[in-house]
């Protein structure tokens, strides 16, 4: 009994902010909309960062709804295993996102080390910038890969994680955002933010520690991209116009 009790104690220790009912509302109604960031820009960006899955084993850090899981399947994966810390999400998951071919496991991303076997593919969308200790989680992800696997995640922009209080923008008379407040970026380490609840943790880091983790890691890092609208996204969406001045998300692919 006590073992359980430490276990479930050593789980909740990391942050599980998708769990708290407010936020985990909020969060879907945002991922419900058809017209979002990360349906525009992120989720595209990320898929054309993947190698082809077919008979590919694939892991997927901080699955949430399983959406990805699902098209992983679609795509071809043989095995797709998606990790969550939160009971809410792995729920909906396994109600909306459920396949033969898919396992979802409720896990903190910094204990994937218990996983059996190896993965071809790892994929993470949008979940290390809630993670404290990055080059952990990065060696990890080297070790559960298989020789020449490749390893494609995304996270907030390190030019949005730095933002640790305040107005983000300067705006003119009018209101009218003219450029974004950079502070802070070279401290890194834990900030705080206010997104449906208080107290939201995430940690910055700067581009340079970010690549040089993955290098020292022993990654070899392919390519990086920094999703943007062109002029027909801002025609049909003139209001991602402020994704020129900062760019809300960093996108990276890596290879063992």
């Amino acid at each position: 009994m006590l073992y359980y009790f430490k276990e479930a104690w050593r789980k909740m220790a990391k942050q599980n902010i998708y769990d708290n009912e407010i936020f985990f509302e909020g969060y879907r109604k945002i991922r419900d909309n058809e017209v979002n960031a990360n349906k525009l820009f992120e989720i595209p960006a990320l898929f054309s960062l993947l190698p082809d899955l077919h008979g590919k084993k694939v892991l997927d850090l901080g699955c949430g709804f399983g959406e990805h899981c699902r098209c992983f399947v679609e795509a071809g994966a043989a095995l797709v295993t998606g990790i969550d810390i939160s009971e809410k999400m792995l729920a909906a998951a396994k109600k909306e996102n459920s396949d033969p071919k898919i396992s979802y496991i409720r896990m903190p991303m910094e204990e994937i080390a218990q996983l059996k076997g190896q993965f071809d593919v790892v994929v993470s969308s949008l979940a290390f910038h809630y993670v404290e200790d990055f080059a952990g989680v990065v060696k990890d992800v080297y070790n559960k890969l298989c020789e020449g696997g490749v390893f494609v995640f995304s996270q907030e922009n390190p030019l949005c994680t730095c933002h640790s209080g305040g107005d983000r923008w300067t705006r003119d008379e009018k209101g009218n955002k003219i450029y974004v407040n950079l502070s802070n970026y070279g401290a890194e380490g834990e900030r705080e933010s206010v997104w449906f609840v208080d107290h939201v943790k995430k940690y910055h880091r700067t581009f340079s520690t970010i690549i040089n983790t993955l290098i020292e890691a022993g990654f070899m890092v392919e390519k990086m991209v920094e999703p943007i609208p062109d002029k027909e996204m801002l025609k049909k969406y003139p209001e991602y116009k402020d994704l020129l001045h900062k760019p809300d998300f960093l996108l990276v692919k890596a290879k063992k």
